[in-house]
């Protein structure tokens, strides 16, 4: 029952952050001090893209790169927090679906183990019962053997008759 429920609010987490992302990249642009910074992060990220796609294609990476105008440097940041703003609640919502899962996991064994735990101490509540039945039994027979009572220990080894055969008599 409560999987579903989680399931469904991991979606809609992720749903609802796309719109947060989006007002993310609108006002990143917008702070002159924190647009000064994020233009430096694009410029970074675009050499950073540009020598490992010259790398991949097996062109010169000594060649200088042009930086993005202004403009650009401040979109292309902007996407960039706003996909990690999206990848990381996506992550967030990963790491705490495998923590419920391995705690959910956990419970189920510890209910195992106590379970089996008291089987275990029933079956030796079990054993010391028959051991007990067993000396009381010894000892009816050790009374009825004292009386003259010979033939009640022929009920402990089966349907044994009076000449010991196991034929009525």
């Amino acid at each position: 029952m409560i999987l579903p429920v989680v399931k469904l609010g991991t979606l809609a987490l992720k749903t609802f952050c796309k719109p947060i992302a989006n007002r993310l990249k609108k006002e990143a642009g917008l702070h002159p001090k924190f647009r000064h910074f994020i233009i430096n992060m694009a410029q970074a990220n675009h050499r950073f893209t540009t020598k490992m796609q010259r790398r991949i294609y097996g062109h010169s990476v000594d060649a200088v790169i042009r930086p993005l105008d202004e403009e650009k440097a401040v979109q292309a940041a902007a996407d960039l927090i706003g996909e990690f703003f999206v990848f990381s609640v996506a992550g967030a919502a990963v790491i705490f679906e495998v923590q419920r899962s391995s705690r959910s996991e956990a419970r189920k064994e510890e209910k195992q183990r106590q379970e089996i735990e008291a089987m275990m101490q029933r079956d030796e509540e079990l054993a010391k019962e028959i051991q007990v039945l067993k000396q009381k039994l010894d000892e009816v027979e050790q009374l009825a053997r004292g009386r003259g009572l010979g033939g009640f220990s022929h009920f402990k080894h089966g349907h044994a008759t009076e000449d010991g055969n196991g034929k009525p008599t």
